[in-house]
């Protein structure tokens, strides 16, 4: 009995420490939620994994919406004009009401976002993630998130 009691206990450990120490960790781009902030990798055209950070501590990016772009499931992979509109349908409403500022007229915010490669877009996923960050690419140490 004993024996479970400190599994358990373990186990409770462990979950309690994952959730702390979550916004101090490396993780999947493709794992962001809205709400969360965390450092644009500058050197990569493929990003993978990002740094994570409390919107209290320096960051460069700040999510502000997780969703799917709206194209039909055998639809190409579209160019880059067609994409930057497609994204642009999703993120500048949600950017609007996430920060309550007007993204077509802020002159300090703009919005970088993630969308699939190629050969992910060929297997169906849609999947967009929007991201508010400085036009001066300086940091910030506080949320965009409205009161």
């Amino acid at each position: 009995m004993r024996n479970i009691a400190i599994r358990v206990g373990l186990f409770a450990a462990i979950g309690v420490g994952a959730l702390v120490f979550r916004p101090f960790l490396s993780g999947g781009a493709g794992d962001l939620k809205v709400g969360e902030c965390f450092d644009v990798p500058t050197t990569a055209t493929t990003v993978e994994d990002v740094q994570h950070h409390p919107c209290t501590e320096a960051h460069i990016g700040e999510v502000f919406f997780v969703g799917k772009l709206a194209a039909a499931d055998k639809a190409p992979y579209p160019n880059d004009a067609t994409l930057e509109a497609m994204v642009g349908a999703q993120c500048v409403p949600a950017f609007d009401s996430y920060t309550g500022l007007k993204f077509e007229t802020d002159r300090f915010w703009t919005y970088g976002y993630f969308v699939p490669l190629s050969k992910d877009w060929a297997t169906g996923d849609r999947g967009v993630i929007c991201y508010a960050a400085r036009m001066d690419e300086k940091p910030s140490a506080t949320s965009i998130k409205k009161s």
